[in-house]
């Protein structure tokens, strides 16, 4: 599966706890990268927008590698 193909709209869960409502993936009209579109779960609901290789990659948080976003289990659009 390519990054593009893993990422599809849902609930998605932030390393550090927040949850996210991914909505869309879209191109840069000059750069032609990917970009996710995605809204906040909690407080303002507030839109934003991260480049696909970003939101697919992995950091060390605490010692420990895991992805910076994963799709939440159960997919509830709740805090």
């Amino acid at each position: 599966m390519t990054e593009i193909e893993d990422v599809t709209p849902g609930v998605y869960e932030h390393f550090k706890g927040g949850r996210y409502e991914v909505l869309a993936l879209a191109r840069h009209s000059e750069s032609l990268e990917w970009h996710v579109f995605y809204r906040t779960l909690y407080g303002d609901r507030s839109l934003w927008i991260r480049p696909l290789s970003m939101f697919t990659e992995s950091v060390t948080h605490e010692g420990v590698r895991r992805p910076r976003f994963r799709r939440a289990a159960d997919q509830g659009l709740h805090a």
